[in-house]
């Protein structure tokens, strides 16, 4: 199995937003929200803010207590979008049980939502109006990109909980001409799957997907991030059952990941570009 490389292709995307800032004279400003101790999103917060400053691009990050209410949040979020100093704005996502994740993602001003969350820019990623996509979108398609495959004469699977992620993924995949399905593990269709070209997968459930349910030569995207006992990080594919198969695979960690950073810089410096 080929391993397509998240890292070597973010750290090109990471150099060039470095230097498009360089040369910019504009300083982006990137607020970022973070709620409760969940370690996993502490990790993440902390990548994403070495990443901004290796760039150039200045933080804002606000670590607060799980029990904050979400009325404190959403006014939080409303101070941001009135500061004229902040160009974009990110909550660490999932919060904390208790807070209604969706009023706070709707609290954000569309014209600063650098993850492309809030429903008004997830309607005009739907009605192929985007013109700013999710890093995590964008990253699956350029980690495609990076093989051999072709998405015009191609037919996908996307194994996904959510109907949040996987609606704007399949649009995308349906304009480049990708036959695409969507099913959860429960409802999956064993025959569509093992006839897929592309599969993205994004369940959380460690290990899932093994050789013996796809076709040789298939490009497989592992959106999945799962601890194991051990404190070993492994994705929703069972990585070690495809070493003998031919095709492509996105590695966890060293996958989707990098690229979702990469292109949370890109995406911060567009919308300060936007400001200006």
């Amino acid at each position: 199995m080929n391993r397509i490389d998240g890292k070597a292709l973010a750290t090109d995307i990471r150099a060039k937003v470095r230097a498009d800032i360089a040369t910019s004279g504009i300083a982006p400003t990137l607020a970022v929200l973070l709620v409760g101790d969940d370690p996993a999103s502490r990790i993440y917060v902390n990548l994403k803010e070495k990443a901004c400053t290796e760039a150039g691009i200045v933080t804002d990050i606000r670590r607060l207590p799980g029990d904050t209410s979400s009325a404190d949040l959403v006014a939080l979020i409303e101070t941001w979008n009135a500061d004229a100093h902040i160009d974009a704005i990110l909550v660490q996502v999932p919060l904390p049980s208790g807070h209604d994740q969706d009023a706070v993602i709707a609290a954000i001003d569309p014209k600063k939502d650098v993850d492309g969350f809030h429903p008004t820019n997830e309607a005009a990623l739907l009605a192929g109006e985007a013109t700013l996509f999710p890093p995590v979108h964008e990253g699956i398609l350029r980690l495609i990109g990076a093989t051999d495959v072709v998405l015009k004469t191609s037919n996908a699977v996307i194994i996904a909980n959510s109907e949040t992620f996987a609606a704007p993924l399949e649009r995308l995949l349906t304009v480049a001409g990708c036959a695409t399905d969507i099913y959860g593990p429960a409802d999956l269709d064993r025959a569509k799957l093992k006839d897929a070209d592309i599969v993205v997968i994004a369940i959380g459930h460690a290990n899932f997907l093994t050789a013996t349910m796809v076709k040789a030569g298939v490009c497989i995207i592992d959106v999945g991030t799962n601890r194991l006992a051990d404190g070993k990080v492994v994705g929703d594919v069972d990585a070690a059952s495809f070493e003998s198969v031919d095709g492509w695979l996105s590695p966890v960690p060293g996958g989707v990941g990098p690229m979702t950073v990469a292109l949370l810089l890109k995406n911060t410096f567009e919308l300060a570009k936007r400001r200006t």
